[in-house]
Order: C-alpha cells, then sequence, then structure tokens
C-alpha cells in the first residue's frame, strides 16, 4: 500500500467520525454548555408537573484530559461520556444552552477555573431532599453553583419550594415520602426549569 492509498484511507476515516459526530450530537460541545433532558422516574414525573416543563435533569459539560465529559449529579456527582447522558433521556432527546456572551466569558483561564471549581463537587450524594447546604446536592443546584462561584452569574432564578406547583396527588406522594409532615416550603429551591428559561443563556441548534 503506498502513501497515496494510506492517505486516503486516512481521510476516509476521518470523514466518517466527523459524520458519526455530527449525527449523534447535531452540535460542537463547548465547556460550560448545559444538556437539558427529560427523564422517566417517580421523581421525575413529579417534577414536570410541580415546575410544568418536561426537562427534569440536566448536566453541564467539561474537559478532562482533553476529553469532553458530563458532569452531573446522578447518584453522587460523577463525570458521565457525553452519548451515555444523552442515551439515558427519553427518546434520547435533549437540548443545549449555552452563555450568550460563550466565548467571552470562557476564556482558557476561566475553563480552567470552571473546570476545576466543578471539581470540588466529585463524589457529594445526591440531595433528594433538595436541600441548599453543600454537603449533599442535586443536579441544577450543581450547575448554579458552579456558575456563580466562578462568574458570579445566576443561571436561572431562585425560588422557593412554595413557588411551584404542589396539588399534584404524584407531587403529594413524593413529598411525603421525602419529608412526611414536615415539609419546608421556604427552602431554595433551582429546578432545571428555571435555568432553561434564564436570560443569560441561548438555545445551541
Amino acid at each position: 500500500m503506498n502513501y497515496s492509498d494510506k492517505y486516503l484511507i486516512f481521510m476516509k476515516v476521518i470523514l466518517l467520525f466527523v459524520l458519526f459526530s455530527i449525527n449523534i450530537f447535531g452540535i460542537e460541545f463547548q465547556v460550560g454548555d448545559i444538556i437539558f433532558q427529560e427523564t422517566n422516574s417517580e421523581q421525575a414525573k413529579a417534577i414536570k408537573l410541580a415546575t410544568k416543563s418536561k426537562y427534569t435533569h440536566v448536566g453541564v459539560v467539561m474537559k478532562y484530559k482533553d476529553q469532553l465529559m458530563v458532569l452531573e449529579a446522578i447518584g453522587p456527582v460523577i463525570k458521565t461520556p457525553i452519548e451515555k447522558f444523552i442515551g439515558r433521556g427519553i427518546g434520547k432527546k435533549y437540548k443545549v444552552k449555552r452563555l450568550k456572551n460563550s466565548s467571552e466569558v470562557f476564556t482558557k483561564e476561566n475553563q480552567e477555573k470552571f473546570i476545576s471549581e466543578g471539581e470540588k463537587y466529585f463524589g457529594k450524594p445526591y440531595d433528594i431532599y433538595f436541600g441548599w447546604a453543600d454537603d449533599k446536592i442535586y443536579c441544577s443546584e450543581l450547575i448554579w453553583k458552579i456558575y456563580k462561584s466562578v462568574f458570579n452569574l445566576e443561571v436561572g432564578k431562585l425560588g422557593r419550594l412554595k413557588d411551584f406547583d404542589l396539588s399534584s396527588f404524584a407531587v403529594k406522594i413524593l413529598m411525603f415520602k421525602r419529608y412526611g409532615l414536615k415539609i419546608p416550603y421556604n427552602e431554595t429551591v433551582i429546578p432545571p426549569s428555571s435555568m432553561f428559561d434564564s436570560d443569560l443563556l441561548v438555545e445551541v441548534l
């Protein structure tokens, strides 16, 4: 096999890789991108009813050893391959949003700060009570706090548990399982829906 044949095979492999990547993702992911998805669990169903949004889980894109992955709070805080994260969503559907001025904000130095801040949460347990303390953490809280700490940006409007629609049977059942009769109505919360609606973000097509 001569050099030209090897080069042709190499270029075909590269082309197939590019096409395959576009076919799966449709976009070029960047550090800081927030991926929203719809999931199917008892908690997810309650979140949909309470927030009037189909988005029930969220992760943020990070780079580890030159590989883009999703940092997420799902059980303990972990880093997950992007394709695996997407594969967990209903119908493998997802939406990606990023800061409107992402190219200005995410300099190389700031990317490193962002990734480093995220690493502080590795292994922290999932917070089924949706509390605002840092000892345990849930998905949207994780991302909100990273953005706040690194850039002093509030990606999504904070609310109180009582601000959401808690009237449905599914929501009441889940809340009783979690809190019993002592429901923390004034607890600060940030659901995925509030982040999705943030004016700081733009949808990536």
